[in-house]
């Protein structure tokens, strides 16, 4: 048997217990940051395995495998542990037993799919060279991003890896489908907060008054010129308020409006530019309607990038193990990832693992209350992601 059939035949071999973690992280969530229970059961299955972890992040740690020659190259495999704060809609064994708490983006799949690959690695580490090293990291989900807290510790150093690789469920794709793209593929994410600050009163005298509702109208349509007026129109951006709170009643003008937001970008430089536009604009805006705006730019993510080269490497390991009809490209998405950082530090690639089921009734999207996977993808998720380290370690 040839390792490729090995690591195939023991990924099968580990589909029941890839499961069973998949099944008790689900029912078990922990919000960004907060992954303290979470964190701990990793650990403990990793010394289940006979591997002594290395703590970050607070909630996070990395657990490095030797193979033969450990310092001939060192490929990185990444995880992220943390769940949404959201209710669970699914009526399912293993539902949530956190009200208001659930893993609606698979990140308890991504947890118990590297746990499996490092299940299979592991066994086979005398049939490889060099260091694979794993990384299970908290807080994805909620700036400044979890991954910027595991590089501020170390999780990139002694020895830095050559490349580094994510996976991330994927429901637009039918599970056993492995989605890539080269290159640009997600953007940066920034949240965008403005208080509107006016003088309140009475709704029937408004020139005893300055409106901040009807400042805060302006403002939201005049920001929305900065992407259309602004930005190159071969340059995906966006920006959107989700969030608006102002006032109580019909007959009552209040004293401030509070507005929230995400900027999304794929380019650096037009990022910093549009994010100094929207802070100008509103400022001046309510200056000239006699209010004020106080503007508060969250900084988050920066867009991530798929190395070519590694993608393309990655990409032929998963042709190899699922079949080329298996293996597709997909598009850009204006979604944000805090894997980025890794990109930016360390050729990496992120891919996408194929989890949607029509037939199953498995079809909801991501941070949704009745998000799931079909668990047929678990069958080639940790093994895939073995033969892809592997074939890093070649090259």
């Amino acid at each position: 048997m040839n390792l490729l059939e090995k690591i195939k035949s023991l990924s099968l071999r580990e589909y029941e217990q890839v499961v069973k973690w998949r099944r008790h992280l689900h029912a078990n969530p922990e919000l960004s940051y907060q992954e303290f229970n979470t964190v701990k059961y990793v650990d403990e299955q990793l010394k289940s395995m006979g591997l002594n972890s290395i703590p970050m992040a607070t909630t996070g740690l990395i657990v490095d495998i030797k193979g033969k020659n450990p310092d001939k190259k060192t490929v990185a495999l990444r995880a992220d542990m943390d769940a949404l704060p959201i209710l669970e809609a699914n009526e399912v064994s293993y539902k949530s037993t956190k009200p208001g708490v659930m893993h609606a983006c698979g990140h308890d799949v991504h947890t118990s799919s590297l746990l499996g690959t490092v299940k299979i690695l592991n066994e086979i580490k005398n049939e490889f060279e060099g260091t694979i090293r794993f990384l299970f990291q908290p807080g994805e989900e909620k700036n400044p991003g979890g991954a910027s807290f595991m590089i501020r510790d170390g999780a990139l150093e002694n020895p830095k890896p050559n490349s580094i690789i994510g996976q991330h469920v994927f429901p637009l794709l039918p599970a056993g489908k492995i989605g890539f793209r080269e290159g640009m593929y997600m953007a940066s994410a920034d949240e965008i907060y403005l208080k509107v600050i006016g003088k309140g009163g009475h709704g029937a005298a408004p020139d005893l008054t300055i409106d901040p509702i009807v400042i805060a109208c302006h403002i939201i349509i005049s920001l929305q010129q900065i992407i259309s007026r602004n930005a190159s129109p071969k340059q995906p951006t966006v920006l959107t308020f989700g969030k608006i709170e102002g006032g109580a009643t019909t007959n009552v003008i209040p004293e401030e409006v509070n507005i929230a937001g995400t900027f999304r970008a794929m380019d650096e430089v037009w990022r910093e530019e549009a994010l100094a536009r929207i802070k100008k604009m509103a400022e001046s805006l309510a200056e000239g309607m006699g209010g004020k705006c106080e503007v508060n730019i969250s900084r988050g993510y920066p867009f991530l990038k798929n190395d070519p080269v590694v993608t393309r490497r990655i990409k032929q390991a998963a042709t190899e193990y699922v079949g080329a009809e298996n293996v597709v490209d997909i598009d850009i998405t204006l979604g944000a990832e805090d894997f980025s950082y890794y990109s930016q530090l360390v050729p990496a690639s992120f891919y996408r693992l194929g989890t949607r089921n029509e037939a199953k009734g498995i079809t909801s999207y991501v941070h949704t209350p009745t998000f799931d996977i079909d668990e047929e993808s678990l069958k080639i998720s940790s093994g895939l992601m073995a033969w892809m380290a592997i074939n890093e370690l070649l090259h």
